[in-house]
């Protein structure tokens, strides 16, 4: 039987680029004479912005500090042991750099054991044990902390989490059999798999008190100090914890059947994590923890060596780090300063982007439209919100007003926009409407300003080509809602030089949205994939296939919402008109559905009616539906609609629509809400076999996003 630190040994061979975390001990005298007490410090060295992570090595590191404290809590020469973290960070999980280069299961089954070996003798200790949360603590960092006896948490501790099914793994070094035996299974089901599932929804200091999850909490500044003191406190006896009994009848069945249910909504059963945490769960019902941890051990395995897990990770990847540093961008140095911005349209697309701008930016914003009403509803719109965010606390009075004087409409463009940087336009959808616009624009903005257009779907390098400087014209291509959605896509037309483009990264970075560079090319990336993936599933009802059958039949992708719920959300005449402009420029791969067609000029706002809660087919769309004798089984349905898409995107990156195959999947993740579980979209094709199967080669190498070969 191999011991933990030969196990340890053997995985940190595999992984030789571990930024390592040392494991420092140091000795103190608790105040009020409770004794003498060992603490472990959890630090690899750099400062907060490289959180502390948990590798193999640092697994053996932190194992070697307990050796230490073991053999003085069994000699008498101290009462306790604690653990904490450098300042900020507490420790945030696994290092998944390491779990990517895994090829074996039992590689896998190493990790899981080696961690659970290492923080289990935590518990095991001849004294009492205290994990001090004194900052961000993810994953393996909030287990580790499950394991020790009590623990306090910082009030100021922005991030607290068990992220793994977000990911596509399990807590798997205690997590799922400890947490639900400490704060019972509903409060353990919501921060496993409800908070991860709503795209890893994070915990601050206060609440992981009030789940019971710490013993005490304390403020920032001094935490530690606080946290010594009542750790005296509890071991002289002066200071008892109680902690309420679990639930373990039927609430403890219903919290993991609620579990069940947000996991369906969600994911759809398409991806595993979630249900083996469940399992997990489900189990630990009797408080056998051991039996827990050997269950975690496998789950974690068997999800490393998985498609989902791989996706996730590069997934995160994309998000993190390509979406900070976006393919083909100028260098930076070249842009220009923006200190005024103009906005052509006060609608609410054009009201939500001054209300961006505005408070990412804060330089003075000016609307304009048509008549005054209307200029006065956008500015209108801008102030109600920074009531609103004032009413939550978010900003307070000061820059309350400070914001509302920044925002002002005028009629007259030369006057709005006579000392502006930087000028967008988001007026209707309309090629001769948009080229107005920016020609007016020009004639009163000044030489270096940006006119950008927030067009879904028309040609950037048109609505440029009649003006005297299509050089400084840029798509700027946001999503709504924009306050939610991350992603902006930089179009370049044929004209655009390198300094206005290197402006618009610039402001995109301020705006705090990712940015993917794209070619001037029909409805761009998003639109163009979505129109094609939705005219796919457009074509088989028009055909004859049941809308219900067609809808079902992409569920295993495990989408935010069903593919006509999305069209109920982009607008039906809205979804008509970019598969309208798709299809001039593809007639051959691009269909216009008549059926659509009908439910617009009818007027509807989409195919569903909400009477009964769910979403049932409107009887009055049914009435206008014109449907062929061709029914395809859900099957049927899928493998047409994933070929459809998978050859789109195949010719996509032949005309260098983007850089990379990585660029569409970032465009999904941040523009679609495409889930991390099926990494975008190619990691997906490629892992079904449907690349192959259309285009004869993958998207990606195998290995990325996907398991080694």
């Amino acid at each position: 039987m191999s011991t933990t630190a030969e196990l340890l040994k053997g995985a940190a061979e595999l992984f030789p680029d571990e930024v390592v975390t040392q494991a420092h001990v140091r000795h103190l005298d608790l105040p009020g004479g409770a004794g003498r007490f060992a603490l472990i410090t959890l630090d690899n060295g750099l400062d907060h912005t490289k959180p502390t992570t948990f590798g193999p090595q640092s697994l053996a590191n932190l194992n070697a500090a307990v050796d230490q404290v073991e053999k003085e809590a069994a000699e008498g020469a101290i009462v306790g042991a604690g653990i904490t973290g450098k300042p900020f960070i507490f420790a945030v999980g696994a290092d998944l750099k390491g779990v990517e280069l895994l090829k074996q299961h039992s590689d896998a089954l190493a990790i899981g054991k080696g961690g659970h070996d290492v923080f289990k003798r935590l518990s095991g200790l001849a004294v009492p044990t205290f994990a001090y949360y004194n900052g961000a603590a993810m994953g393996g960092g909030v287990e580790v902390g499950l394991h020790c006896t009590y623990r306090t948490v910082s009030r100021a501790i922005p991030a607290f989490s068990l992220p793994e099914v977000f990911l596509g793994l399990v807590p798997g070094w205690g997590g799922c059999a400890i947490l639900p035996n400490l704060i019972g299974a509903e409060k353990a089901v919501s921060v496993i798999i409800e908070n991860s599932l709503n795209q890893n929804r994070q915990l601050k200091g206060a609440q992981v008190f009030e789940l019971g999850i710490a013993d005490a909490i304390f403020d920032g500044a001094d935490f530690l100090e606080q946290s010594l003191l009542w750790t005296a406190s509890v071991l002289t006896g002066a200071t008892t914890v109680e902690r309420p009994e679990v639930d373990r009848g039927e609430a403890w069945d219903q919290a993991v059947a609620k579990g069940r249910f947000v996991a369906d909504s969600k994911v759809h059963g398409a991806a595993p994590a979630a249900y083996r945490a469940l399992d997990i769960i489900e189990a630990a019902k009797d408080g056998d923890l051991q039996k827990g941890f050997d269950a975690e051990d496998q789950a974690l395995a068997d999800l490393i060596m998985g498609g989902e897990l791989r996706s996730g990770i590069y997934a995160f990847n994309l998000v993190q780090k390509r979406g900070k540093r976006p393919a083909g961008a100028p260098d930076k140095s070249l842009a220009r300063p923006v200190t005024k911005v103009g906005v052509v349209g006060a609608g609410l697309m054009a009201s939500q982007l001054a209300l961006l701008f505005l408070r990412r930016l804060e330089v003075p914003v000016v609307l304009t439209d048509i008549d005054q009403e209307r200029v006065d509803k956008g500015v209108g719109y801008v102030h109600a919100e920074i009531e609103k965010l004032l009413g939550k606390g978010r900003i307070n009075q000061d820059k309350a007003n400070r914001l509302k004087a920044l925002v002002t409409g005028v009629l007259d463009k030369a006057e709005g926009f006579a000392d502006a940087d930087f000028v967008i336009e988001a007026v209707f959808e309309e090629m001769s409407v948009k080229q107005k616009v920016f020609a007016e624009v020009e004639a009163v903005a000044p030489a270096h300003a940006i006119l950008a257009t927030n067009t879904s779907s028309l040609s950037v390098t048109e609505m440029a080509s009649k003006l005297k400087h299509p050089e400084r014209v840029v798509g700027f291509h946001f999503f709504n809602p924009v306050a939610v959605l991350p992603l902006l896509e930089i179009v370049r037309g044929e004209q655009t030089d390198d300094a206005s483009l290197a402006t618009a990264f610039g402001v995109a970075k301020k705006l705090k949205k990712t940015a993917v560079l794209t070619k001037d090319a029909p409805a761009f990336v998003v639109n163009r994939i979505l129109t094609r993936f939705m005219g796919e599933i457009q074509n088989v009802i028009d055909e004859g296939t049941p809308v219900a059958t067609a809808e079902k039949a992409v569920e295993p992708l495990g989408l935010p919402m069903s593919p006509l719920v999305l069209l109920e959300l982009v607008g039906p005449a809205i979804g008509l008109h970019v598969s309208e402009t798709l299809n001039r420029a593809f007639p051959e791969r691009f269909t216009v559905s008549p059926n659509l067609k009908a439910v617009v000029e009818a007027g509807k706002r989409g195919f569903y009616v909400y009477d009964s809660g769910a979403p049932e087919l409107d009887p009055e769309v049914a009435a206008l539906l014109k449907q062929g004798d061709t029914v395809l089984t859900e099957e049927q349905v899928r493998d047409r609609v994933l070929g459809a898409v998978a050859q789109e995107i195949g010719l996509m990156l032949q005309e260098g629509v983007v850089a990379e195959a990585q660029d569409i999947d970032l465009c999904l993740i941040t523009g679609a809400g495409w889930p991390f579980h099926l990494g975008g979209i190619t990691p997906y094709l490629d892992r079904e076999g449907v690349s192959e199967r259309v285009n004869g080669k993958r998207f990606l190498a195998q290995g990325v996003a996907s398991v080694p070969a």
